[in-house]
């Protein structure tokens, strides 16, 4: 439940800051201002154990393992029609050190997701984002270049509901269309769990507070 009113707090964050106009008007600069505040003290929420370069770093190990998998998994498609899943909130973007948007992308998951767009592969994302947010989160993925094949929001009236159940059903969803997901993607065990993936990758969210 903590998770879930985290979720529900990013999110309304990022719609109070999509109707104030602040994604057309937050420079480069400022942004890095807030992150180097958000990096010494950590995210008013939180512990201010989280530190933003050790979470790069410990991102970093993770697609250092899923790249090399995903690379050849492509080579050996054998004409299938692949696909690749995505959580949202610190693991495609960075939202525990900006919650303003255009909220800065996770640069190693950005160019996972390139390479594996530039050779066929879908990449969708699921989120527990509320679907009213859908304007807000589409334009901040394109904003910060990632390719989207499908973005799956929670309805308004089920954001309360079991995330791991949601996810798990857009999965199979996908998997409908014809898709083979050959790697699911996220920092929280609701984004992974329930099958309907070739491969779990795991961002770290350090006990929940990267949720």
């Amino acid at each position: 439940m903590r998770a879930v009113l985290r979720k529900a707090r990013a999110g309304a964050v990022v719609a109070t800051a999509a109707l104030l106009g602040l994604a057309g008007t937050v420079d480069a600069q400022a942004l890095d201002a807030d992150r180097a505040r958000t990096t010494a003290v950590g995210a008013p929420s939180a512990a201010a154990a989280v530190d933003y370069e050790t979470w790069k770093s410990d991102v970093d190990k993770v697609i250092d393992q899923a790249l090399p998998y995903i690379q050849q998994r492509i080579q050996d498609g054998g004409g299938q029609k692949q696909a690749i899943v995505l959580d949202i909130d610190n693991t495609s973007l960075e939202t525990y050190f900006q919650w303003f948007p255009p909220t800065p992308a996770v640069e190693r998951v950005l160019e996972l997701t390139r390479y594996a767009s530039e050779r066929g592969v879908g990449i969708f994302f699921i989120t527990a984002r509320p679907d009213l947010l859908e304007q807000v989160t589409r334009g901040n993925l394109v904003h910060v270049g990632y390719p989207i094949t499908g973005l799956y929001q929670r309805p308004l009236g089920d954001v309360l509901g079991d995330p791991a159940e949601y996810k798990t059903a857009k999965r199979a969803e996908i998997e409908s269309l014809g898709y083979t997901i050959i790697a699911n993607i996220g920092n929280n065990e609701s984004d992974l769990v329930g099958g309907h993936a070739e491969r779990t990758f795991k961002l770290p969210d350090y006990d929940g507070q990267l949720s």
